[in-house]
């Protein structure tokens, strides 16, 4: 079972607030109340006397305490920015695993924490927007992968690892390589959209769905990992519950946010490294 934080954190805020509420219009006036009716009673009133009559129940002094800070929390959280870990190698060479980063909440719309219904709309997707998004299969978990296609989009992928956006080959130049998971793996800088960014193609391994095309509905997106074969996206999604022209696709209600900056690395296992800041910067 998965923990439910925005919806613990909502909780967590309205108890407090109601305990700080509650003092506020009930028990602070009797405190006082019982500190008047105690000083008109006595020729000289007793300190001690004094403060456990103003004294608060430990729970409303609790509540009192955590609720700004944990207001705080949520009015960053819900609207302005949240932070992210990435647990998987499915966007490198862009963002790494243990790359700690952090998503704007209002690029694409502000939304409702726990219900997440979109009350302002900011803006839309972009193509080659790196954005952070509920898995449609199971929304409880968060993916983090780039806009390929728009609504309206058809999103081609090749045999030989070519992407075609609309009937036009994506713009790719080889720039190096690496060891790679069976042999090489190459490196290519990709115009995507605005975005120019770097992808990673596993030469000794063949695409699982060749020459396939798609075509994105209105109000979804299609998605794709810049670790291009190493990457469970849109391109290989399968659920019985979800309808055959929507498979693959991100709808517009499951998205978090565009992930614009990563702050700081800790890769794995934690206990043998430490944290560290070589790869702050901004997200391509």
């Amino acid at each position: 079972m998965s923990l439910n934080f925005p919806l613990l954190l909502v909780i967590a805020v309205f108890v407090c607030g109601f305990l700080a509420l509650l003092d506020l219009v009930f028990l602070a006036p009797r405190r006082r109340a019982a500190i008047a009716n105690y000083q008109g009673s006595v020729s000289q009133p007793d300190g001690l006397v004094l403060e456990k009559l103003n004294k608060e129940p430990l729970l409303v002094e609790y509540g009192k305490s955590f609720f700004p800070v944990l207001f705080l929390v949520l009015v960053l959280r819900s609207f302005l920015v949240e932070p992210f870990q990435i647990p998987s190698g499915s966007m490198k060479p862009t963002l790494d695993v243990g790359d700690f980063i952090l998503v704007s909440k209002f690029s694409y719309g502000i939304r409702l924490p726990v219900i997440d219904k979109k009350v302002i709309d900011v803006g839309d997707p972009q193509r080659g927007d790196v954005m952070v998004f509920r898995y449609p299969s199971d929304p409880s978990v968060n993916y983090i992968k780039r806009v390929v296609g728009l609504p309206g989009d058809t999103v081609r992928y090749t045999a030989d690892k070519r992407l075609f956006v609309n009937g036009e080959s994506v713009a790719e130049q080889l720039v190096g390589s690496e060891p790679g998971m069976l042999g090489t793996a190459e490196l290519y800088k990709e115009q995507l959209g605005e975005a120019e960014h770097l992808i990673r193609k596993e030469m000794s391994r063949y695409h699982a769905a060749p020459d396939h095309t798609w075509t994105v509905p209105a109000g979804h997106y299609f998605m794709m990992g810049d670790n291009r074969d190493n990457s469970n996206d849109s391109r290989y999604w399968d659920d019985p519950n979800i309808p055959k022209e929507l498979l693959g696709m991100v709808p517009d209600k499951n998205i978090v946010g565009k992930a614009f900056a990563v702050w700081m690395s800790w890769p794995e296992p934690k206990l043998s490294h430490l944290p560290n800041f070589s790869r702050v910067g901004l997200i391509k």
